[in-house]
């Protein structure tokens, strides 16, 4: 697990994570490199990897939804699973738990649900099981950030690796104040997140639904 300087919900210069920036970097100078050799088909192959790198690592802009009391997507990808969860290791108390996959074709990038107060952030090494099976909730590499939001009420949004993803990136610590929307780490390759809300959320979305990280409502906070 990585950490990183933490990033906004508001506009870059480069619609790219900056994780990714190195390594696109890496792939291009290669892929000139293979070129002015004459390694024509090589070359082409790692022209490919770069685009791939370029796709995967972009950062869009978003426009995050006003109004109070509303929790947003952490991240692109497919609702895999809404249900109410007994206290936990991540739940201090009963709370709606609501899960997103993400395949390797979705924006990285996750964004902070709701304003808050980090209150902790916590690494747990584990396994890599495919991240839209719910085992991996308990079982592969996580992170978790721990939010105090409006009412002193708790939110943990819970970072998962998955088969392939062996990086997790978080970029806030302990004492930040977050807003809505605002970038807070990326998951490289493929990779689930998990958002534990207080009991009385209203859930605004169902499992097969298809979310954007900082625009789509999970819920609405009582």
């Amino acid at each position: 697990m990585n950490v990183s300087d933490p990033g906004s919900g508001g506009k870059r210069a480069l619609p790219v994570a900056r994780e990714g920036l190195w390594l696109i970097a890496a792939s291009a100078f290669v892929t000139v490199y293979l070129a002015l050799l004459g390694l024509s088909l090589v070359a082409l192959f790692f022209l490919v990897v770069t685009l791939f790198l370029g796709f995967f690592f972009r950062d869009p802009q978003r426009e995050i939804p006003g109004g109070e009391g509303l929790a947003v997507s952490p991240a692109d990808g497919k609702i895999v699973e809404v249900r109410m969860v007994p206290k936990s290791e991540f739940a201090p108390e009963e709370m709606l738990k609501i899960s997103v996959f993400m395949s390797v074709f979705n924006v990285h990038v996750n964004r902070i649900p709701a304003d808050g107060s980090v209150t902790g952030v916590s690494y747990h090494p584990g396994k890599y099981f495919a991240a839209n099976l719910n085992k991996a909730s308990s079982h592969n590499e996580r992170n978790a950030v721990s939010l105090e939001i409006i009412g002193g009420r708790r939110l943990v949004v819970v970072q998962i690796a998955g088969l392939i993803a062996r990086r997790i990136v978080c970029g806030i610590r302990q004492g930040d104040r977050l807003r809505r929307g605002d970038r807070f780490g990326i998951i490289c390759f493929g990779s689930r997140l998990d958002v534990y809300l207080p009991p009385d959320t209203q859930p605004a979305v169902s499992v097969g639904d298809r979310v954007w990280a900082g625009t789509s409502v999970l819920g609405r906070l009582a």
